[in-house]
């Protein structure tokens, strides 16, 4: 939920500065329910008199107590009442239980959360500093959660799992990773500090189209394909990494 804050957050703050902004809050399960408190705490201390909050239900605890993971009130007050929403944490089993699905898959769909940011900085001091952004598309691949059962005629079962990737999906999430490079970039430019990067603005496309080479492939070409939409693109390096070795 944090790339819905960051958008809507700026937003308000850019049109109507003396407006409180209301976020929700969904603890969740488990560790769901320490994290959100503290990031209130957090939102409180560095705007006091900013933001309004409001509490709202979802996850598998809720499930095991109404049948429903995800209520649809829920998702009713973060689109009308609410600029953003925190989400703690969710306790979805790992076996099948009747009727249950995870309520952050389930809010991701319903709000077309597509764009999975995640910045990843090494603490000051560290051996190997990094300092880099993953931008990863939110809604598609097995995220579709089309899945079935068949019997074989010997009486065993084989379970499949459908996998999607579109060129409309894969473009989207590429114009995302090109402007936040662009962006960054920018930061670097007007920060005093010294930047582990010094080059171009740079996006790394992370794929496995040597093995899946239809998927894969087509999320390739059609974010290969972004930095010709604007000209603006023309400043970013593109370079490719296999996912295997994308860890070294």
């Amino acid at each position: 939920m944090s790339s819905l804050i960051t958008r809507r957050l700026a937003t308000s703050a850019a049109a109507t500065p003396a407006r409180l902004i209301t976020i929700g809050l969904i603890p969740a399960d488990g560790i769901g329910k320490e994290v959100i408190p503290a990031a209130r705490q957090v939102l409180v201390a560095v705007a006091p008199h900013r933001f309004a909050f409001l509490h709202l239900d979802a996850g598998f605890e809720l499930f095991q107590k109404t049948g429903t993971a995800l209520p649809d009130i829920t998702v009713e007050k973060i689109q009308s009442e609410c600029d953003g929403a925190l989400f703690g944490a969710v306790s979805s089993p790992s076996h099948k239980v009747a009727g249950y699905s995870s309520p952050i898959v389930a809010l991701r769909k319903r709000l077309d959360l597509y764009a999975n940011i995640r910045p990843v900085v090494s603490p000051a001091g560290a051996s190997k500093p990094i300092d880099i952004l993953i931008v990863r598309e939110n809604t598609e691949c097995l995220y579709i959660k089309q899945e079935r059962l068949e019997t074989l005629p010997d009486g065993t079962q084989v379970a499949w799992a459908d996998r999607r990737i579109s060129e409309t999906a894969s473009k989207r999430i590429g114009r995302v990773a090109f402007r936040m490079a662009l962006q960054r970039a920018r930061l670097r430019t007007a920060s005093a500090s010294p930047s582990l990067w010094t080059g171009p603005p740079r996006v790394t496309i992370v794929h496995k189209s040597n093995v899946l080479s239809v998927t894969d492939g087509l999320f390739r070409e059609s974010v290969l394909a972004v930095k010709g939409e604007d000209a603006a693109f023309q400043e970013v390096d593109v370079e490719e990494q296999l996912v295997d070795s994308m860890v070294y």
